[in-house]
């Protein structure tokens, strides 16, 4: 009878996922081959193993690339409701072996954690219980419940992956606590709305899907899309609130999805809608018609728009991968509809999608996003195009087909969207003190100058 883990299939696959998209293969597992040190020591092979031990309904593990390698990082198991969380640690050890004790001590030879399996108890020092927060005894003691060792295939057989997998797994933390703690500027709305536009098939729809997954902890695919380039999938105007699944409280910002544009006329989104969207006339759900834009006599247009129903940044969504190829046409429907955005006064930013390779993207303290090699003439053209600023350029990997999320690719998502409401706040920041003290507003001809409604 085959040996099976004890890892749910969420638990296993975010170990692989954060691991580097590894594979695991099951060497042992106490409760069948005997809770025997040698027996496992046996199992425990030179390459790159993992140990995970469950207790207390927790799971604690660690990783080496070899057995004598000094460096390990160390990881747990938790779950929050459906979210499974993985905080880690990388910490500097030398690793000893008895017949009764697998330890690993620091370099003064204090024992940091050690494991006995003929007692079925584990220990954990203070100071790395206080960094992953484990339930243990006075005593820094637990007992264990089942102990596996694994081999792990397809990590990179590189001295500094441990430490670049736990900093992107710490910083990738950090930005989700950062974006979770956001409150609008001055709290002049409680939302901020950012409106997403681009040409069919660049990635608008799969963004959102990226962002809502981040905060789910978990793949999701609310919003549809599809591979065909040539025809909308998304044919309402969708305002979609983002729900974190820590807290479970909706989060101050709000994505709108729109339909795509088209090369051709009477196909795709009309630019026509694109100033009622901006003022915020346009409700959630409307389907849209290519050949005919909406007007203030539609049964649900909003005719009395207040602040917080207006975008308050527009983010233009494009493929890095086709910016050489876009036609006359669809240069210039971007540049007539880049004019009216100017003319509001909104914030704005570019999202460069499908990138590939995130080495080249990511920089080595993920302070700032590089534009590589490969990257900077569709940066230089895009500014170019739209003249907007070469940081506010942003460039980022969509979670299209992946069953787990990427930690890579969630900083360069969480990254773009932090950058977002920063030129968001400060449009806020700049409206005219009037603007901010009514709650409704009105529009001169097609155009977004405002006057003001007193309430």
């Amino acid at each position: 009878m085959a040996v099976t883990t004890k890892l749910t299939w969420n638990e296993e696959a975010c170990l692989i996922n954060q691991l580097g998209n590894v594979s695991l293969s099951l060497l042992y597992k106490s409760s069948v081959h005997g809770y025997s040190m040698s027996d496992m020591l046996q199992r425990y092979t030179c390459e790159g193993p993992t140990i995970t031990i469950y207790f207390s309904n927790s799971i604690v593990g660690f990783l080496m690339l070899e057995r004598n390698h000094k460096q390990t990082i160390w990881f747990t198991l938790r779950k929050k409701k459906d979210i499974i969380e993985m905080p880690t640690l990388l910490l500097n050890t030398v690793l000893k072996t008895t017949t009764e004790e697998l330890s690993f001590l620091s370099y003064c030879g204090e024992t940091i954690f050690s494991v006995n399996l003929k007692a079925q108890l584990i220990f954990l020092n203070h100071m790395l219980n206080a960094k992953i927060r484990l339930p243990v005894n006075s005593c820094s003691r637990a007992n264990i419940s089942e102990c596996e060792v694994f081999r792990v295939e397809g990590i990179k057989d590189n001295r500094g992956y441990l430490k670049r997998i736990t900093e992107v797994t710490q910083y990738r933390n950090k930005l989700l606590s950062d974006l979770r703690a956001y409150k609008p500027y001055a709290d002049l709305v409680s939302e901020i709305r950012i409106l997403l536009l681009g040409p069919t098939g660049s990635g608008k729809s799969s963004f959102f899907n990226s962002v809502k997954s981040v905060f789910r902890g978990r793949p999701t695919q609310q919003a549809i899309v599809g591979s065909d380039s040539t025809t909308s999938i998304t044919e309402q105007y969708r305002i979609y609130s983002i729900k974190d699944g820590v807290h479970r409280q909706y989060l101050p910002f709000m994505l709108c999805d729109t339909m795509g544009l088209h090369d051709s006329e009477g196909g795709g989104l009309c630019v026509d809608d694109i100033p009622h969207i901006l003022k915020g006339c346009v409700p959630d759900r409307y389907q849209f018609d290519p050949c005919k834009p909406i007007t203030s006599k539609h049964p649900t247009y909003i005719k009395s728009p207040s602040l917080k129903d207006r975008v308050h940044c527009v983010a233009y969504v494009l493929d890095i991968n086709s910016i050489d190829n876009l036609s006359s046409t669809m240069v210039a429907k971007l540049k007539q509809i880049h004019k009216e955005v100017i003319t509001c006064g909104i914030a704005h930013v570019v999202l460069l999608t499908k990138v590939n390779n995130y080495d080249e993207v990511l920089q080595v303290n993920f302070l700032n996003v590089n534009k590589s090699t490969t990257s900077q003439k569709q940066v230089m053209n895009v500014s170019k195009i739209l003249g907007i600023p070469i940081f506010n350029i942003l460039i980022i990997g969509n979670h299209t087909s992946k069953w787990e999320s990427d930690p890579e690719e969630d900083i360069l998502v969480l990254s773009a969207l932090r950058q977002m409401l920063r030129v968001t706040d400060d449009f806020l920041e700049d409206l005219p003190k009037e603007e901010t003290t009514c709650g409704y507003f009105y529009y001169e001809s097609t155009s977004c100058r405002l006057s003001q409604i007193y309430c």
